[in-house]
């Protein structure tokens, strides 16, 4: 399982996850686990796994968690 800090979130219910060495990875609201969209802010610390984009774009997030501090 990877980890990252939200980098940004959008009013549409998606947003983009950072992640160390590497590029951000698209997310939505629906690959949410135990997570409310609306609870989620810019820097929140996550964990989540990564699967090929069926749209032929790249990585996506799924099973997003946000970690407890």
């Amino acid at each position: 399982m990877a980890q990252g800090t939200i980098a940004r979130l959008t009013d549409r219910g998606f947003g983009f996850i950072s992640q160390q060495g590497g590029e951000d990875v698209f997310f939505h609201s629906s690959a949410l686990v135990n997570t409310n969209f609306d609870s989620l802010r810019r820097g929140d610390l996550v964990e989540f796994d990564k699967e090929q984009d069926t749209r032929g774009r790249g990585e996506r997030a799924v099973n997003v968690r946000k970690v407890q501090s």
